[in-house]
């Protein structure tokens, strides 16, 4: 396995970054910044986010950039590029592929320069495919150390912790806990329940989450949460009310998370417009709501394969 080196400062970008900070009404890194976190990321909104998942980097074999994401000024506040899987044989995939692969080196620096842009860059790790956070359940000092050094080598600002497959409660605790101190209080780290997990319903995650907020919310920087494949709808606001209202997580912290094109789950997908009055809705009820989150990047209506930037443009639009 190659690994990278550093990545060193982009000059050309300096006065762009600059720019940012300046905007958001920043000059400086945040207090407990993380370490080798670009301060523009730092500077990231911490409500009314605009969160696109990014695991299709390749469709049909060509290489899909996230760069209009930032280079259209969409208003997008966190790419969270994924899966990172720790594999039984004791590798270390981003997908199917180690992340240090060569195929890789353009999409690592097409993320450098998102986060140059003021935009958080979080790895997801986890999903649909179980086994990682079997691992770091039960063998941690073995499995964490290879999660960190991803974390370390390609200069994420945070981690989305996608638990589909049983895990214990003092489990994730502890992998929690481990991050904070690595990283510090200024790196991003965000779980990724169905929605029903933060209505006192059922969850894939086995541990219950009203429990493990009472516990460590204050280390968990916000909820991505999934509202679809049954497990939720954003057709209106009523799943998001139901959150809210059994009074565990405050809205600042549940980000509502949706298909961006039907093709991507069997059910669930809403179409943009009903989204965008939901959404809308949301922004107007809770001051500090949360934001909205797509899965996933590539092939986002309306523009689909062809402009996937736009779905963000629309959510930031509806936010407004």
């Amino acid at each position: 396995m190659r690994i990278r080196p550093a990545r060193p400062v982009r000059r050309r970008r300096l006065l762009t970054t600059l720019s940012v900070l300046v905007v958001l009404g920043a000059t400086a890194p945040a207090a407990g910044a993380a370490p080798g976190s670009s301060p523009a990321a730092a500077a990231a909104p911490d409500d009314h986010r605009v969160v696109v998942y990014y695991q299709t980097q390749f469709s049909g074999g060509t290489y899909v950039s996230p760069r209009e994401l930032t280079d259209r000024g969409t208003g997008v506040t966190d790419v969270i590029v994924g899966a990172i899987h720790l594999n039984d044989d004791g590798g270390v995939t981003l997908n199917d592929t180690p992340p240090d692969d060569g195929r890789f080196d353009g999409m690592w620096d097409d993320l450098a320069a998102v986060q140059d842009s003021g935009v958080r860059v979080l790895g997801m790790v986890g999903g649909a495919a179980a086994g990682s956070f079997q691992r770091l359940d039960t063998d941690f000092d073995t499995y964490y150390p290879k999660l960190k050094q991803v974390i370390t080598d390609h200069h994420l600002d945070g981690v989305d912790l996608d638990v589909e497959e049983s895990m214990s409660l003092g489990g994730v605790e502890r992998l929690i806990d481990r991050l904070r101190a690595d990283f510090g209080t200024g790196f991003t780290v965000t779980l990724a329940p169905v929605a029903t997990a933060l209505n006192g319903g059922g969850n894939l995650s086995g541990f219950g989450y009203d429990r493990l907020y009472e516990e460590r919310g204050d280390s968990i920087s916000w909820f991505n949460v999934q509202f679809y494949c049954g497990w939720g709808s954003l057709n209106d606001t009523g799943g998001y009310d139901g959150i809210i209202g059994h009074g565990k997580v405050p809205a600042s912290k549940v980000v509502a998370g949706t298909l961006t094109n039907p093709a991507n789950c069997g059910s669930g997908y809403v179409p943009v417009d009903t989204l965008e009055s939901t959404v809308s809705a949301l922004s107007a009820t809770y001051p500090d709501f949360g934001g909205v989150a797509g899965w996933e990047y590539f092939n986002s209506e309306p523009g689909g394969t062809a402009a996937p930037w736009e779905w963000a443009a629309h959510m930031s639009g509806a936010m407004r």
